[in-house]
């Protein structure tokens, strides 16, 4: 039963080209979505709206009760995540929703509305889990349901894996029915708890602010300076997609997104230039996953890992600097050896914007400069900061439009007037506030879910039970330090979980799971959260599932599996400094002094351009495999943050760089 009426949609020809949309839709769950049009679309778009408003509004202005807040902003994701994602891709048609949808929505919503509108009498009533009737029973089973099918629906099943598990565990101990409803629904240790709370209180409008970002034409921009930049030099695409994808994918934080946007233009430009299908669609890719690394926003994962740390934004920002910096240079250092290898040009100069025409543009920074300033220097909270930098961003967008129209009257086009400049404005605005909104979806799902994790793991005392056992199994290895046993096992849940999984959601089971788990056994708190963050992020482009790497392969016309393999290549720092920062926090700016930490750069950046070379296998000619395993040896030295090993790691890469300028050019390896 379909409660608008249908339309069959148009069919892609046989051998036609995908489109970025039907890439989006066949690997980002997120875009996955119902197709309204007319009425129904106005109506569906108005509510978005309306929630990103009342975010703005709330997160400043409201002084109600922390479960009002929350349960009126699940309320409103209930509401908007039913009427965006279908419950089958058999479903995606045009203003179609069958009718249980309608009936779990209106449950669903209703379940936390109910919670909103009697929460003073609830908090007299409801003072401890002996107190719950059969009704009040009833409200949290069902709001916690809608809850999870809907995250079946937007986020995936993994984490739907994990907390079915968890529910059996707990009923399975013999914990009872109306003190598992009352922690999950009604107390702040289950949906209502921290993740949530990040969620709703500033979260949702950096994501807000994104969708501003994304409209005033900065990430166009961050191509143009990009291509301006390096776009001439040997190889010049591929160093133009490493650059502007970090740049957009700090800010869009969706690895598949940002590698469908920026690679719609950038992988057609590397295969131009010469580069494998296979290496385009995977510099692509490991660039816009590891945009969400990005300092300062990170894909707004910065201001949640700074809630769950216990510490202000800007030291988040600022520890991640330096793995960020060596992410990226060992992307940017493959490519040019690649381009070396194969003798690959740049783009002619001609065809490339003028820096100097770019340079009075440089305005659409203004709020990401705005925001970083408020935030770091503590005049406000992080949510009033964010909404000043929207108000930035949207007299930004308006002075951009109106410089373009004078820089068109100069050269003798066509002009827009006044009512259309107003139109244009209006429709950004709405657009981007629409945006926000449904962009926000997912992210308070996962946090809704990684707080039930959180819930069963409180209530049963699982927590304990897992860190006796991690260290049983590491204390097995005697050879092998535990930690890196522990370390080891980590890495893999994170990168099993975060296969087809959005990293918000990743990011918080893991920071709620595993991370404490490190932390027990001596990994310093901000390192083990920055650990399980990376591989998290890593598993966007780790086969098999590799879901940006095989969004890259789409455009680039390439073997999926082939280009998961050169991303993970690629990104070989994401599963290197992780382990180092882990072992020794100092890479982490953590109680270092200022010569400490330029010895750290300095050493990092030459460890790195080490371990490239070698994964590479090309450096001022082709390498020898031994060759290749002395120099990621070298380079792996000169990684851990120690004066030894610093040492020893330059001396082998000297040799390495020595052999290879000037050794034997006959001895060139098969």
């Amino acid at each position: 039963m379909a409660v608008f009426a249908t339309r069959k949609r148009s069919v892609r020809p046989e051998n036609t080209p995908e489109t970025a949309e039907d890439i989006m839709r066949k690997y980002d769950r997120e875009s996955n979505t119902r197709i309204w049009e007319g009425t129904p679309a106005v109506i569906v778009r108005i509510i978005m709206v309306a929630f990103s408003l009342y975010c703005m509004y709330s997160t400043i202005f409201s002084t109600a009760a922390l479960e009002k807040r929350l349960t009126s902003f699940v309320t409103f994701i209930i509401i908007m995540g039913y009427l965006t994602y279908p419950a089958s891709k058999h479903h995606v048609r045009t203003n179609y929703i069958p009718w249980y949808d309608i009936v779990l929505m209106l449950l669903g919503a209703g379940c936390f509305f109910y919670y909103f509108i009697s929460y003073d009498s609830l908090v007299l009533v409801l003072s401890s889990a002996s107190k719950m009737t059969p009704f009040f029973v009833a409200v949290g089973i069902i709001g916690v349901l809608s809850l999870m099918e809907l995250c079946h629906r937007c986020v995936g099943i993994p984490i739907l894996c994990i907390i079915t598990a968890l529910l059996i565990y707990t009923f399975a101990i013999g914990k009872p029915l109306n003190l598992v409803i009352f922690n999950l629904f009604y107390d702040t240790k289950g949906v209502l708890s921290v993740p949530l709370k990040a969620c709703s209180s500033f979260i949702c409008v950096f994501i807000i602010f994104g969708a501003f970002l994304e409209r005033t034409g900065i990430a166009e921009f961050f191509i143009q300076m990009a291509n301006a930049l390096v776009g001439r030099f040997s190889g010049g695409p591929a160093k133009v997609a490493v650059i502007s994808s970090a740049l957009c994918g700090m800010v869009s934080g969706s690895s598949v997104g940002n590698t469908v946007t920026t690679g719609s233009v950038t992988i057609p430009m590397m295969k131009d230039t010469g580069y494998q299908g296979e290496f385009a669609g995977a510099v692509e890719a490991a660039a816009s996953t590891g945009g969400q690394i990005m300092p300062p926003i990170m894909g707004a994962a910065a201001f949640l890992m700074a809630e769950y740390m216990g510490v202000t934004y800007g030291e988040v920002a600022l520890r991640a600097i330096l793995p960020a910096v060596l992410y990226f240079t060992g992307i940017f250092i493959a490519v040019h050896l690649e381009a070396k290898k194969h003798d690959l040009k740049g783009i002619p100069v001609e065809k490339l914007p003028k820096l100097r025409r770019l340079l009075p543009r440089i305005y659409l920074l203004a709020p990401l400069v705005v925001l970083v300033w408020l935030v770091v220097t503590n005049r406000h909270t992080m949510a009033y900061s964010a909404v000043i930098s929207i108000l930035v961003a949207i007299a930004v967008s308006t002075v951009d439009e109106a410089a373009l129209d004078i820089v068109g009257a100069r050269n003798g086009t066509d002009t827009r007037s006044v009512k259309e400049h107003i139109k244009g404005f209006a429709d950004r605005l709405f657009n981007s506030l629409e945006a926000g909104g449904k962009g926000t979806i997912t992210v308070a799902v996962a946090c809704c879910m990684a707080g039930v994790i959180s819930g069963c793991i409180t209530t049963t005392g699982l927590a304990s039970k897992l860190i006796g056992a991690v260290g049983s199994v590491s204390n097995r290895f005697t050879i092998i330090d535990p930690t890196i046993i522990a370390l080891f096992l980590t890495m893999i849940c994170c990168i099993i979980l975060g296969m087809g999984v959005p990293t918000t959601a990743n990011y918080c089971i893991m920071a709620s799971t595993c991370a404490p788990i490190l932390i027990t056994i001596g990994v310093p708190k901000v390192a083990a959260h920055f650990f399980v963050f990376y591989f998290g992020i890593v598993a966007d482009i780790t086969p098999p599932v590799a879901l940006a790497a095989y969004a890259g392969s789409a455009i680039a016309r390439s073997n999926p599996m082939k280009t998961g393999i050169n991303a993970t290549k690629l990104a070989i720092g994401a599963f290197i400094v992780p382990y180092i920062f882990a072992m020794n926090p100092a890479m982490l700016f953590i109680d270092t002094t200022a010569l400490q930490v330029i010895q750290i750069v300095v050493t990092s950046l030459l460890g790195i351009f080490g371990v490239a070379a070698a994964m590479n296998g090309y450096l001022f000619r082709k390498m020898h495999w031994v060759t290749r395993v002395i120099a990621c040896a070298g380079g792996l030295l000169m990684m851990d943050p120690k004066m030894v090993t610093d040492i020893a790691g330059l001396v082998i890469l000297a040799l390495v760089v020595i052999w290879q300028r000037f050794g034997n050019r006959k001895a060139v390896a098969v």
